[in-house]
């Protein structure tokens, strides 16, 4: 009986013992090895990105003035043409011979009035004399304003056969490119055969899209100039396959109402299109953002983790030990991403050996691997 109790308390202390050495054990977890990155400031432009479309500045429809067959066409279709440059001609001869009878009734108009003037002056010498009556001089002072008349009815006809000899050429109204024809040499074209041809500007552009009153109010566009305005804001086009169009452009055009269908505030901006990649019709993103940058945090984006309560980082608390941050991201830079909230910019967060800690644990540190 007594070595049974003996061996039951032999039993009972070496479990004890064993006890506290697990115990001791766990208390003195050993140091983890971890890489660790200081999260840093960096400037950063807020921006917002929407859809939009690209539209000529100028765009019209090259049409005749006058009725007549096209002589030639002197553009080559789909090229780009200068400000007046000539684009059609029309047959002139018709023209031509309306301009010269013009002229000569306009030189008979001329010649009737210096006789009338001659006639005039004679009479208004010989009317004190009494050599003629009253009623002749009338007459004479009314063949004069009648011949006067005639002149300004020449003048008037000469210049509507100039203008209409200068129809005959049709000129590019501005720079910019030549769609193709619709008509042949020898048509007959007149004002109402319809669009001859059509001409767009390539630089600049206009790019056109809509924001929402509340993001007008948060960009604090109320005006187009002046301070609190547009001009607060810079536009980036962003071309189809990701990439940034090399030149910014401004916005120069709010929308005086919103559209109650979509809620939404017309937006237009002008942007520089030396190269013409930009083509009337293109789709495009537009993103705008605050010419001032501001300061921001940003961290590796591998630090973070994600579980039920959402984003997490793990942060080198004091003590090097482990500690886990609850952050809210921002939006994804080259350099990392940006904590809106969460940590500061002297904390450092831990990048990699993430699968052995935990919150808590004792953390050791070696250098940054240049790739991962």
């Amino acid at each position: 009986m007594k070595k049974t109790l003996l061996f039951t308390a032999l039993s009972s202390a070496l479990f004890l013992v064993g006890c506290g050495d697990n115990t001791q054990g766990q208390k003195q977890l050993p140091a983890q090895l971890v890489v660790a990155e200081q999260a840093q400031f960096t400037p950063h432009q807020q921006s917002k990105s929407y859809i939009g479309r690209v539209e000529a500045v100028e765009d019209t429809n090259i049409t005749a003035q006058v009725t007549g067959y096209l002589k030639a066409r002197h553009f080559e279709e789909g090229e780009m043409v200068e400000k007046g440059q000539l684009l059609y001609s029309i047959e002139p001869s018709s023209f031509e011979a309306q301009l010269a009878s013009a002229k000569a009734t306009l030189a008979q108009a001329r010649a009737t009035l210096k006789k009338a003037e001659l006639d005039f002056e004679r009479g208004k010498n010989l009317l004190p004399k009494g050599s003629i009556s009253q009623s002749e001089f009338d007459n004479l002072n009314a063949a004069l304003l009648g011949a006067q008349a005639q002149v300004e009815a020449g003048k008037a006809q000469t210049h509507l056969a100039e203008v209409n000899l200068s129809y005959t050429q049709i000129k590019a109204p501005f720079a910019g490119r030549i769609a193709q024809s619709k008509v042949s040499t020898g048509d007959l074209v007149s004002p109402q055969s319809g669009i001859l041809t059509t001409l767009v500007s390539l630089d600049p552009v206009h790019t056109s899209f809509s924001i929402s009153e509340r993001e007008r109010l948060e960009l604090g566009m109320d005006k187009v100039k002046g301070e609190g305005s547009a001009d607060a804001v810079e536009v980036q086009v962003v071309l189809e396959n990701g990439q940034p169009f090399e030149h910014l452009g401004k916005l120069d055009f709010l929308g005086n109402r919103i559209d109650l269908n979509t809620g939404t505030l017309a937006m237009r901006a002008i942007v520089d299109n030396p190269d013409y990649r930009l083509l009337p019709g293109q789709h495009i993103r537009i993103e705008l953002r605050e010419k001032q940058p501001m300061d921001v945090i940003i961290i590796p984006r591998r630090a973070v983790q994600t579980d039920l309560e959402g984003n997490f980082v793990m942060v080198v608390a004091e003590g090097n030990v482990a500690e886990r941050r609850n952050v809210e991201l921002g939006r994804q830079l080259e350099k990392g991403v940006i904590v809106r909230s969460g940590i500061n910019a002297d904390e450092q967060v831990i990048t990699q050996g993430l699968q052995r800690i935990r919150n808590g644990v004792p953390v050791r540190f070696e250098q940054p691997q240049s790739a991962e």
